[in-house]
């Protein structure tokens, strides 16, 4: 009969095998619309909070040959952006030689292609929309709307400047022009990271910076991408032996008790805007 120390140490590794490990491609997958305020159902948001365990994994391995980033994302929260791909930053400085790459899917686009600057490298399928390095922001106005059925409402502020924008109050030309200033802004900063990111690789100007998307082998041409081609077939070239495993970010805590519809209003409404997302690009 086998002891209980048999059983163990026939578990523990043999000097010699732990040679045999193999090297390792971590992947973690950057899907949805870039937003602060995530489901609590779904997976289909990406913010630092919801990624960041996904990221320490993935560049946690001891035998890591390389960190792929799988992004499909048509944009969103510029702040959140930056957080995700400043953290991908960090993490990759301590593990110099690991090379970071980016593959894109469906899209990458406004803060999409933010975070896939985060890569050293990237790649596109050559039907991939890729680009829209700009900025947009909107909403609805409703004046008038109250007043059809016989709402009042009440706003009271300290400060001139702190409604601004209110939806049920007609649009003044003052906060359009500041509205205008802050997305310039915001443009500049979109700019200089995909300059100081993608460097010399970029071939057209200013062109590249007016919120257009090209196709793949269009992004190729104007230096936004290094390459085409899909993660598996990339991966298996370049690292042949290694196996790759795939980061998940934690699942919502209404996900994991297998909750898998929505109930509240809000929810549906953060359904609705994720959509329009996508559907500015025909997806």
């Amino acid at each position: 009969m086998t002891s209980l120390t048999d059983k163990v140490t026939s578990r523990i590794p043999r000097i010699g095998e732990r040679g045999d490990r193999k090297d390792v491609v971590a992947v973690v997958k950057l899907h949805g619309v870039i937003t602060p305020t995530p489901s609590p159902l779904a997976r289909g948001t990406i913010n630092l909070a919801a990624v960041e365990s996904a990221l320490t994994r993935a560049f946690d391995h001891d035998r890591l040959q390389a960190v792929a980033l799988l992004i499909n994302s048509p944009g969103g929260a510029p702040t959140q952006s930056g957080l995700v791909a400043e953290r991908i930053r960090q993490l990759a400085a301590k593990k110099p030689g690991v090379p970071v790459i980016a593959f894109c899917e469906d899209l990458a686009a406004s803060g999409g292609y933010w975070l896939a600057c985060a890569a050293d490298e990237i790649y596109a399928h050559r039907t991939s929309l890729v680009g829209s390095i700009g900025v947009v922001s909107g909403g609805f106005g409703f004046t008038g709307l109250l007043e059809r059925f016989g709402i009042e409402r009440r706003l009271h502020t300290a400060g001139e400047n702190k409604s601004r924008l209110d939806p049920f109050r007609p649009e003044k030309p003052e906060d359009v022009e500041w509205l205008e200033k802050m997305h310039g802004q915001l443009h500049e900063l979109f700019v200089d990271w995909v300059q100081e990111r993608r460097g010399g690789k970029l071939t057209d100007g200013e062109n590249l910076f007016t919120g257009d998307v090209w196709l793949g082998a269009k992004a190729l041409e104007l230096g936004l991408v290094d390459g085409l081609g899909n993660l598996r077939e990339v991966i298996a070239e370049r690292y042949p032996d290694a196996e790759i495993t795939v980061a998940e970010p934690k699942k919502p805590l209404l996900a994991r008790l297998g909750l898998g519809a929505p109930a509240a209003a809000s929810a549906l409404l953060d359904a609705v805007s994720q959509r329009a997302a996508w559907s500015r690009f025909g997806l």
